[in-house]
């Protein structure tokens, strides 16, 4: 069978389906990016550029659409092309988030259409207005109702959506998601897996072991929508009552969700100028490679994991798989993973003395912590195993085929 597969920044969500389809000879998988999408070895990468941004007089409600129309018209040019060479996909796979989408189904009618249902965004229940020191202005709900039209349209033209979890999936209109099923893409519970002799160099030359107290913090970037500020603050309060422990933090300093502070080149110099840390024992590393990420986690004593009602991260999973105590927030994305005192610990997001007293009982070591961390391995090896994901995947293209 053939493949398509579209994401801006292929593989994305999919890169453990994409290699297990690969691995097939009966298949032939063609994936579809952006100039700055990684690729996958064995699956071939046709490249796409827009011909040009949104136009300044363009109304800023309406950018995201006419952004997503001329990533549409670009994946156009390129799949006509190729159609002309013989390529006609029997199944298409993409994540609908950029347009990229938007006229498969003019150019491939027969194909069926897999939608990666991401997020569906709402003025109320979830990461918009979730934090009272941003209100929601009725600017702000015009232009989410309005960024919306780019799911719309997804969602009218998918044979099928897939959701990674079933909170995401709650946030699509109800009128569309008999349309949706929940398969998570997994992760690789192989490589994240706990390591008694692990050990973390730190830019100074100390090394770390899991014989340290080490409490760790991981996010793409450094910001409000995975808890930063609330993160810090409560460092801060607790680098005042004990000393004998190091603190990793993991991310970059740019903004995947939300905005840039106005008071500061980042959020990471606007906390650092609002509490006062120990640089001895505070390690910012940026962004790291895989394998070095995994060490932290595997020599963490106690992982934080803080998020607006919002995506579920993939780093969550990876911590409870490396078997990391996790202190996270009692929200709903996290709730779905999580059961308070059997995987890990839920505080709430911004009680900073709850989530103080919690870091607190996880660096004691306690028996009831060892529990926890097998636990939550147990959880992710059992329910989000990679092969289980892409088993799934596959299941679901073949019914929704209707291939024997």
């Amino acid at each position: 069978m053939q493949f398509l597969f579209i994401h801006q920044n292929f593989p994305g969500q999919f890169r453990h389906l994409a290699k297990t389809l690969s691995q097939d000879p009966k298949h032939t998988v063609v994936a579809l990016g952006q100039q700055q999408a990684p690729g996958l070895p064995g699956v071939r990468l046709i490249r796409y550029q827009t011909k040009r941004a949104p136009a300044k007089t363009t109304h800023r409600y309406v950018l995201p659409l006419e952004a997503g129309i001329l990533a549409g018209q670009a994946v156009a040019e390129q799949l006509i092309k190729h159609q002309q060479q013989g390529f006609n996909p029997d199944v298409v796979i993409a994540h609908p988030g950029w347009g990229e989408s938007l006229f498969v189904k003019d150019i491939f009618p027969h194909a069926r259409l897999i939608h990666f249902c991401e997020w569906f965004y709402r003025a109320d229940g979830a990461d918009i207005g979730f934090d009272a020191a941003y209100p929601v202005t009725l600017d702000d709900r015009a232009r989410i109702r309005s960024k919306n039209a780019l799911h719309l349209l997804a969602l009218d033209a998918c044979d099928i959506g897939i959701a990674p979890t079933h909170w995401q999936k709650s946030r699509f209109p109800q009128e569309y998601q008999s349309k949706i099923q929940v398969i998570h893409e997994g992760v690789d519970t192989d490589q994240a897996k706990p390591d008694a002799n692990a050990s973390f160099t730190l830019p100074d030359g100390r090394v770390l072991t899991t014989q340290d107290k080490v409490v760790t913090y991981v996010a793409r970037n450094l910001e409000p929508y995975r808890g930063f500020p609330q993160f810090i603050r409560a460092l801060a309060q607790l680098q005042q009552q004990r000393t004998d422990f190091n603190t990793l933090i993991v991310g970059g300093n740019d903004v995947s969700y939300g905005s840039k502070p106005k008071d500061a080149p980042n959020w990471r110099e606007k906390m650092l100028a609002e509490v006062k840390l120990d640089p001895s024992r505070t390690h910012f590393l940026g962004k790291l490679p895989y394998q070095q990420y995994l060490k932290v986690l595997q020599i963490s004593t106690a992982h934080v994991y803080l998020t607006y009602p919002f995506v579920l991260s993939w780093s969550l999973l990876e911590a409870m798989s490396a078997g990391c105590c996790v202190i996270a927030s009692d929200t709903a994305p996290v709730r779905e993973v999580i059961r308070d005192g059997e995987h890990g610990y839920l505080t709430d997001f911004f009680d900073q003395t709850a989530m103080v007293n919690q870091l607190t009982m996880a660096l004691a070591d306690s028996s009831n912590a060892l529990s926890v961390r097998l636990n939550a391995r147990n959880k992710v090896a059992d329910e989000f195993p990679i092969a289980m994901g892409s088993n799934l995947w596959v299941q679901q293209l073949i019914e929704t085929k209707g291939w024997s």
